[in-house]
């Protein structure tokens, strides 16, 4: 996640939350998708263009090949240039924070250049975690510096990738607090789940939420959890009357916690049991 500063001032202490560990790397990404992306979408239209050729000994289907060779020349010259520029005008390195004291500063460095924030030109810092059914999908540290927003996000094999949110928020509200900024945590859930074929099946929510599969659909209307309903691609020809039930992934995840507890709590008061200091909230508490 850090390296130890160069800069004097900064003493022993880790200093640098480093986002591209190697500039060539994120250029050789940049690249291999502006080459990639172009001659995948031409490649059928080749490949029918010269089976055309073989089997007709037509000439047309030679001149159809080579047009969409041309197409995806200048198809490749284009997103390669425009990946390379988006790449070297957006991409922040590496933040550093230098100094102590009336001394403290931030610097970013930039793809090619490093800026020094002066004193008081952090404005605050903020944590942009991404999470999907509570795992955490991306991450980004975004800087708002007097009145300008940067967003920080790391690269391909960047450690600060695999650090847990609390750590980097603790490192971060450290040191942005030695320059007068504040530190933030954004948390922002995922819900779009392709449908159907991300959603859950009565098995699978019954597995997640630990009760009966026979009790999943009361419980998924209780709880405001949406199904879907829809013919499997495979019974779609020959048994188009067949039909699968599906839930929203999201929402399911949401009240797991909620609908545990409930039976929980059902299961010591059908054994007559107290309810447990420790037990969440019942449904419909918050």
């Amino acid at each position: 996640m850090v390296m130890r500063s160069p800069d004097p001032a900064a003493g022993s202490a880790e200093q640098r939350l480093v986002f591209v560990p190697s500039r060539l790397r994120e250029l050789g990404l940049a690249v291999g998708g502006g080459v990639l992306l172009p001659l995948w979408v031409a490649a059928p239209l080749m490949l029918g263009g010269v089976l055309m050729s073989v089997l007709t000994g037509s000439g047309i289907g030679w001149a159809l090949c080579w047009g969409t060779l041309g197409l995806a020349v200048l198809a490749v010259l284009v997103l390669t240039s425009l990946l390379l520029a988006t790449v070297v005008s957006t991409t922040v390195r590496w933040i550093e924070f230098c100094g102590t004291g009336g001394a403290a500063h931030l610097a970013v460095a930039r793809f090619f250049r490093v800026r020094t924030v002066p004193p008081g030109g952090l404005e605050r810092v903020v944590v942009v975690e991404r999470l999907r059914l509570g795992e955490r999908r991306s991450i980004a540290v975004v800087l708002h510096l007097d009145g300008e927003k940067l967003s920080c996000a790391p690269g391909f094999g960047a450690a600060v990738d695999r650090v847990r949110t609390g750590i980097l928020v603790d490192w971060l509200t450290e040191r942005a607090g030695a320059l007068g900024a504040t530190v933030e945590l954004r948390t922002e859930v995922e819900r779009s789940f392709l449908r159907p074929d991300e959603w859950w099946t009565a098995e699978e929510l019954a597995a997640h939420w630990e009760v009966p599969v026979g009790e999943v659909d009361g419980l998924a209307e209780q709880y405001d959890v949406r199904r879907y309903d829809y013919t499997p691609r495979a019974a779609a020809l020959y048994s188009p009357a067949r039909t699968a039930t599906v839930y929203d992934p999201g929402r399911a995840y949401e009240v797991a916690a909620r609908v545990r507890a409930e039976r929980v709590r059902a299961e010591r008061a059908t054994a007559g049991d107290p309810p447990a200091a420790g037990d969440p909230p019942a449904a419909g508490a918050e």
